[in-house]
């Protein structure tokens, strides 16, 4: 299947503001990326069997999100393995014996449902993943509401619905992330969901950053 860009030097990401992003990130977790995928690209990529057809866009996803994911590991008091090149990337995923694709489109018929995760497993995980929408909930699909939730230290987990329609993304956190208290910097673990599909089908990406074990 060809690319759902009609030209690849042109991606959707151009349209935004990554500074205002890395704030948005910073102070929640997620950034929504309203329209991030026109009707007939999301219509094209929810048709495909893989997401082979968006190696442009992971390459340069990682180039914008990369400074977050530095900062991240800094404020973290981390390692940041990351390299400049992607490529590089996941040869270092490779090394690490991380090979298996974790990028996916997911498809979730009346009642199906996909429960608390997070893609957090491997020594080499990159801190923040693309979402997004294929489906319109306005006509193929109820419920299926995109949640997150994050545990900070000595609180209660809090709960978050992303207001994606159809063709929008989100940039979220993987798995941990820095947050600035009054004191200190601490850590924030986030997971993330889809509630139960009442009717119809939801069509869903998840891009990675990295590979699993």
């Amino acid at each position: 299947m060809t690319s759902p860009f009609p030209e690849a030097s042109h991606l959707p990401q151009d349209h935004y503001d990554w500074v205002l992003i890395g704030q948005q990130l910073d102070a929640d977790g997620w950034a929504l990326l309203p329209g991030f995928f026109s009707p007939e690209a999301a219509r094209r990529l929810a048709q495909a069997d893989s997401t082979a057809t968006l190696e442009a866009l992971r390459a340069s996803l990682y180039r914008r999100l990369l400074p977050i994911a530095r900062a991240w590991a800094d404020a973290l008091q981390q390692d940041a393995p990351y390299p400049d090149d992607v490529a590089a990337w996941m040869q270092h995923n490779r090394d690490a014996g991380q090979t298996r694709p974790l990028s996916a489109i997911h498809r979730l018929g009346q009642d199906g449902y996909q429960p608390l995760t997070q893609h957090a497993d491997g020594d080499a995980v990159f801190p923040l993943q693309l979402v997004a929408l294929l489906s319109d909930p306005d006509t193929a699909f109820t419920g299926g509401e995109f949640v997150m939730t994050e545990q900070r230290p000595r609180m209660q987990s809090r709960p978050m619905v992303l207001p994606l329609r159809y063709g929008d993304a989100a940039v979220i956190a993987v798995s941990h992330r820095p947050v600035r208290g009054v004191n200190s910097v601490y850590r924030v673990t986030a997971r993330h969901a889809i509630s139960r599909v009442r009717a119809g089908q939801r069509v869903g990406l998840e891009l990675l950053l990295h590979d699993g074990p």
